[in-house]
């Protein structure tokens, strides 16, 4: 098989480890678990135990493997720079100490990765999936931002092996088009690869199944959501905020919304990935209850598709 399955902790509506909201974290690996999942992310800094052995026998009870852990914080900002120094190292050295996932013969790096997210701000979020609309960095906060991302992707890569990948995220600065363009110029490939996600392409204007097959020497890792058209155009006639449409509901099981899975599929056979592909369905934690359903049913339609 050219893919595996795994699933993000978004999914439970996981953002803020310190949401009041958030179901406890046993919840949500049983859930996963259940849901028949081998591979999950390690979610927000500090949502799951950062102590070694009590994460390890949690996964090991439940034969769940950690597939990528998260860096989402703001990197443009000097001020910052230390905090996600330190968090790098903190999440890095976690998961490089815990028990490898399976990989796909032919993936380009190992898993697991670090997957570094410039989060969702309140300048950008309303401007989400508005990119003649959305302020952009000036050109001293992006070159601050670069130098950051290069620095704790050596910090990843060189002291604890782990493959750094850059996510575009609507809500962030590195969002559009032009900005994914430049980060990719700007870092170069050994340096750091790439991690595309389907509902954030779509939600942002782009295409998926092309932006799949566009840069295919730095894909390393993909993630997959779906979004209910209805909803989308919603929110984006409204202009609200990204995680305030994903309180909407903008995100829908996969199959059931308007990305087109079995285009995803050929796209990624015809140009070679091999590797994880993660699941998420980004929502309000105060609606986890439907999680389990949600998670299950986009598995299956995956894999009733040929995934």
């Amino acid at each position: 098989m050219n893919f595996k399955i795994g699933s993000g902790l978004c999914s439970w509506g996981i953002e803020d480890a310190k949401n009041s909201h958030n179901p406890h974290w046993e919840t949500v690996l049983n859930e996963a678990a259940q849901a028949g999942y081998k591979g999950i992310e390690l979610g927000p800094f500090g949502y799951l135990p950062q102590n070694i052995e009590i994460l390890q026998n949690a996964l090991k009870k439940r034969d769940l493997q950690i597939v990528a852990g998260t860096l989402y914080d703001n990197l443009y900002s000097p001020e910052n720079f230390e905090n996600i120094v330190s968090k790098t190292h903190v999440t890095c050295e976690l998961i490089s100490k815990l028990p490898k996932p399976e990989q796909v013969k032919g993936q380009h790096y190992p898993t697991p990765y670090l997957v570094i997210i410039d989060e969702v701000n309140s300048v950008r979020s309303p401007f989400a999936g508005h990119p003649d609309k959305a302020p952009r960095l000036s050109d001293g906060k992006w070159k601050q931002m670069i130098k950051h991302i290069i620095e704790i992707s050596k910090i990843a890569s060189q002291e604890y092996g782990i493959r750094p990948v850059i996510h575009p995220h609507a809500g962030g600065y590195i969002e559009y088009e032009d900005e994914i363009t430049k980060v990719l110029s700007d870092i170069p490939s050994e340096v750091a690869g790439l991690c595309l996600d389907t509902g954030h392409l779509h939600y942002d204007c782009m295409d998926p199944v092309e932006w799949l097959g566009k840069y295919t020497d730095r894909l390393d890792y993909v993630h997959f959501k779906d979004i209910d058209q209805k909803v989308y155009e919603s929110v984006i006639h409204r202009q609200i905020g990204f995680f305030e449409a994903c309180a909407e509901k903008v995100m829908c099981p996969i199959g059931q919304g308007n990305i087109d899975y079995e285009a995803v599929r050929k796209k990624l056979i015809d140009t070679g990935y091999k590797g994880w592909i993660t699941i998420e369905q980004e929502r309000d934690p105060r609606d986890a209850a439907g999680s389990l359903e949600d998670v299950m049913q986009s598995r299956k339609y995956l894999e009733n598709i040929g995934y």
